[in-house]
């Protein structure tokens, strides 16, 4: 959207978009139609249009930069702490409770699929989730690094690349089998590795 919102205005989409998030989580993608949204948030057919002009794919695209966030929301305030090996450890069940709990059925990945993994709406939500979770890794382990716990000559950004990489893989086996012990070993052996890294 292009108009700029009052705070009311803001209020009101962001409501909209958290129940039409949920009402996909209870229902399924293909479950869920605008006037199920409508009733879930309790707005009208043209506030809907007023603040997705675009319709039913602004919306889904709106929907999924809010699964996005979430899926960082949920790690947190672990993320945003690592700066000792515990609280590596405590992000690192924080990640596997949240994947345990969701199980085989996943929001954003069932969003991005209707919008099209390959278009360029659905890659910035992707891009921009991926970025932001390098970004925390990687103040991570530059804190280790700074506090001699990881060895200085350590590439962080491609040690936070293969973390993001290797959870992303431990996922999408998790989606296919149910099983979680992929995920789990991504985990341990990345966090080990950093810890053989010390200069200690």
């Amino acid at each position: 959207m292009t108009t700029t919102l009052t705070p009311k205005g803001v209020a009101t989409r962001a409501r909209i978009v958290a129940g039409a998030a949920a009402e996909i989580r209870e229902r399924g993608l293909d479950a869920t139609t605008l006037d199920d949204i409508r009733a879930r948030t309790n707005t009208s057919k043209s506030q809907l249009f007023h603040y997705f002009p675009g319709g039913r794919e602004q919306l889904l695209l709106a929907v999924a930069d809010h699964e996005a966030a979430r899926v960082l929301d949920d790690q947190r305030p672990h993320l945003a702490r690592l700066t000792s090996w515990a609280s590596w450890y405590a992000w690192r069940d924080a990640v596997v409770a949240r994947y345990r709990a969701q199980g085989t059925s996943c929001p954003l990945s069932v969003l991005m699929t209707e919008l099209g993994r390959s278009t360029p709406a659905a890659r910035r939500v992707t891009t921009q989730l991926i970025r932001q979770w390098e970004a925390e890794i990687l103040a991570g382990i530059l804190a280790l690094q700074e506090d001699g716990e990881v060895a200085a000559t350590l590439d962080g950004p491609q040690a936070a690349r293969a973390l993001i990489a290797g959870i992303q893989g431990g996922v999408s086996i998790m989606l296919s089998t149910g099983e979680l012990t992929h995920l789990e070993a991504a985990l341990d052996l990345g966090i080990e590795q950093l810890r053989g890294r010390s200069e200690r």
